[in-house]
């Protein structure tokens, strides 16, 4: 190594924060951010908008400080755990209306089988009374006259 790049080196070390000056100072821009003080100028109370207000990388906030991160999304009513649960309680609740309409569904079938025969059979008897009312010389006898 050069002695320039040495040099580089250390200066950029000095400029790394320990982490709970780092914490500190992402809980103050969050801080600021939620009462309007922004020096970076966001608005909304975003991982994006905090690290631009800290001056680092929104993945530095996820990736080495996830307690920042959760108390974010959960000030912005968004925590990953409460997204989970409410997703897990929708999905149970259209499971059961999806469970229910496929009941309903295969009574429908059945009934649908049902009148299917019905009709069947009603379409065959149609055939056979237009059949002898244009003959004209069938007659039926019923089964009680003999």
């Amino acid at each position: 190594m050069t002695i320039q790049s040495d040099t580089i080196r250390r200066q950029r070390l000095s400029l790394r924060k320990d982490s709970s000056s780092r914490v500190k100072e992402l809980k103050l821009a969050v801080y600021r951010i939620e009462k309007g003080r922004a020096v970076s100028g966001g608005s909304k109370l975003t991982i994006s908008s905090v690290a631009r207000e800290v001056g680092i990388s929104a993945a530095l906030i996820h990736n080495h400080y996830p307690a920042i991160a959760e108390l974010i999304r959960t000030k912005q009513g968004a925590s990953s755990r409460q997204q989970r649960d409410a997703k897990h309680t929708q999905l149970e609740v259209e499971r059961r209306k999806n469970k229910s309409l496929n009941e309903e569904l295969e009574d429908l079938r059945k009934q649908v089988n049902k009148l299917s025969t019905i009709n069947e059979m009603l379409v065959v008897e149609n055939k056979e009374l237009s059949a002898k009312q244009r003959a004209g010389n069938v007659y039926t006898i019923n089964k009680k006259n003999r």
